[in-house]
């Protein structure tokens, strides 16, 4: 078996990679009968010569290879026919912009395998960059507020070498006495919280949260069930919501009229009730007036959210009276930072962090005869054909 660490085409570029060239190297001692090679890459986080340093064959032709191992969408004229390919396809919630990379892999009979299909029996994922979108989207939001009411001058998370300079510069500043709430406990909601935790913010329960005022920052962190109640007045449970939201609606803005910066580092399921509207924006008592909208989804259960912002232009304003863009800091507006690749600002450490999910979860699939099962469920397209777990897509490939 060969694995090929491809180059990433996308643009922006993007430097992470799915193994350092640590991590590849501890792959090699693990499985001693596959062999890893690594396609040229000027952009990446770690150089050619560091693969090469430690015995590695870096090439610009991978096609004798039987998998390929990247991260974000491969363009179609790269895609290499009859190969098992693993990235970031964008394709799975049926995403419009991404219907002929789908295509284009069952013409070409690839083998597909989403980064984010790469689940446990139960469908929780098993690797991803969660806590690395956690982790700089909460700094983000520290920049924003910062450059915005002139209290501190945070810099861009992408000038600073690792995570341990984030966190030497957020030792820097003073926040001033607001409260913040964090929404979702998974890997982004961790990732969020252990910045909060970094800056000795306390965190208080939601009780408190919604009933006191403070004199110095706090945060709460407000689960699904939380948020969110039955219509009909009955105690919601958390796995029937994931199954059937639809018999729920939003309890958010009871946190609205309590919080300054509010982070949504959630996952926002199809027909789960918005957490607020455009309309609630509105009302007199809504008190957020800083987002980090991390999970960004555009015109989605965040109503502020109208767009995508860049790692480059990361910030802008939402004007709730008239429902549209001004900029960041203008005055009454709500501050959005609604960036949509934020790992890849934390290139190195996102990959290191990613190779070491990657490497206990997914590689010994290919050697144990996928006996957990892994691969099966993580495919996606098979024989020029959608598998059965994935067959819903058949309408998007049809463009119906």
């Amino acid at each position: 078996m060969k694995f090929a660490i491809i180059k990433e085409r996308k643009n922006p570029p993007d430097r992470r990679v799915v193994f350092s060239p640590e991590k590849l190297a501890e792959a090699r001692r693990q499985f001693p009968e596959a062999v890893f090679k690594v396609e040229s890459s000027n952009i990446r986080v770690f150089s050619d010569q560091a693969y090469r340093k430690l015995g590695f064959e870096v090439t610009n032709d991978v096609s004798d290879c039987d998998v390929m191992l990247g991260v974000k969408e491969v363009p179609i004229d790269a895609l290499i026919p009859n190969k098992k390919y693993f990235y970031f396809s964008h394709t799975i919630k049926k995403q419009p912009y991404n219907r002929k990379l789908l295509v284009a892999m069952l013409d070409k009979n690839i083998e597909m395998f989403d980064h984010e299909t790469i689940v446990k029996k139960s469908n929780a994922r098993l690797i991803g960059f969660g806590r690395y979108a956690g982790l700089v989207g909460a700094y983000n939001g520290f920049r924003a507020l910062g450059l915005r009411d002139g209290l501190f001058n945070l810099p861009k998370v992408e000038t600073l070498a690792d995570l341990d300079a984030v966190k030497a510069e957020l030792n820097k500043i003073t926040l001033p006495n607001i409260k913040i709430v964090l929404t979702g406990t998974g890997k982004v909601a961790q990732g969020a919280k252990e910045i909060l935790d970094h800056l000795k913010i306390k965190e208080v329960s939601d009780a408190l949260y919604l009933s006191c005022q403070f004199t110095e920052p706090v945060y709460c962190m407000a689960d699904v069930m939380e948020y969110n109640i039955r219509k009909d007045g009955k105690v919601g449970k958390k796995q029937e919501f994931y199954k059937d939201p639809s018999g729920y609606e939003s309890n958010f803005m009871p946190y609205a009229k309590q919080t300054d910066y509010f982070i949504a580092g959630h996952f926002y399921g199809n027909n789960a009730p918005y957490l607020f509207t455009r309309e609630d924006a509105k009302h007199q008592d809504f008190r957020i007036n800083l987002i980090a909208d991390i999970s960004c989804d555009v015109d989605g259960p965040v109503a502020s959210t109208i767009r995508a912002s860049t790692i480059a232009d990361p910030f802008y304003g939402y004007d709730a009276k008239t429902e549209s863009e001004v900029s960041f800091n203008a005055k009454g507006a709500i501050t959005v930072m609604a960036v949509d690749n934020l790992p890849c600002e934390l290139p190195k450490d996102a990959s290191e962090g990613f190779g070491d999910m990657f490497l206990e979860n997914v590689i010994p699939a290919f050697f144990n005869n996928d006996e957990r099962g892994i691969l099966k469920r993580a495919k996606i397209t098979e024989n020029g054909q959608l598998t059965e777990r994935f067959s819903y897509l058949q309408d998007y490939v049809d463009g119906k």
